[in-house]
């Protein structure tokens, strides 16, 4: 027979302890020991972000104070002329429009011509194409297209051979073309 517990007294703390099984027990102090761990090291944390915030405040008066000194002004040495033109000519290199450069020559160009070389002027905003195509006529309708492209302002060309040496006679060229300086 199954032992039956009745018990009047009111429900009460020290009741509730006594009446609770062992593994809440452990279970209990295993929740209190890590709640006082992370309690320690929640005060360890604070502390260290307490000695973090002494010295970044303690780095920024440096700083400020640094700052505050002002330094002698050191003569710099002129720069020659023909180091800041070739400085100058690089940096208008540099920015050259590849992107709307490229994007024009290859939106004006048939599949039955093949580009060969792009050679860009920034100081004049032109550049030179070097291609070849199959006949004089599908030259003649690569350099219309060109002319119908809203980036550039003229396309000239600048001179044509037959390439004797291969056997299919491709016609090599080169256009100067001109660019929008406002792109």
């Amino acid at each position: 027979m199954k032992k039956v517990r009745i018990d009047f007294a009111p429900p009460g703390l020290v009741r509730s302890v006594f009446r609770t099984p062992r593994q809440t027990w452990a279970a209990g102090w295993a929740l209190l020991c890590i709640a006082f761990a992370l309690g320690a090291a929640n005060v360890g944390i604070g502390k260290r972000q307490r000695e973090i915030d002494l010295l970044r405040a303690q780095s920024q008066a440096r700083t400020q104070a640094q700052a505050r000194t002002v330094a002698p002004a050191v003569a710099r040495p002129p720069v020659p002329d023909a180091q800041a033109a070739a400085v100058n000519a690089a940096v208008l290199q540099l920015n050259l429009p590849w992107r709307a450069l490229h994007d024009a020559v290859q939106a004006g160009t048939p599949a039955s011509v093949a580009l060969l070389a792009l050679e860009p002027d920034a100081r004049r905003h032109s550049v030179r194409i070097t291609a070849e195509a199959k006949s004089s006529d599908d030259m003649i309708a690569y350099v219309g297209q060109l002319r119908k492209q809203e980036w550039f302002s003229s396309v000239v060309l600048a001179r044509h051979e037959i390439n004797e040496q291969d056997p299919n006679r491709p016609i090599r060229f080169q256009l100067d073309v001109q660019w929008r300086a406002a792109q």
